[in-house]
């Protein structure tokens, strides 16, 4: 395989399969039942550690 051979691929396929896995990506942001998770991970910071230790 040569520059070219690659280059084709990635012009054709490559930009295709980066886009699938960009939308399947953001896709698993916005699946149902997510926005729990999402909303304890945005707010663990402010959770104040109760370890007296």
């Amino acid at each position: 395989m040569n520059y070219e051979d690659l280059r084709h691929f990635a012009d054709s396929w490559g930009l295709v399969f980066l886009g699938m896995i960009f939308l399947t990506l953001i896709g698993w942001t916005f699946r149902p039942g997510s926005g729990r998770k999402h909303d304890k991970a945005a707010h663990m910071i402010f959770e104040e550690d109760h370890d007296d230790g």
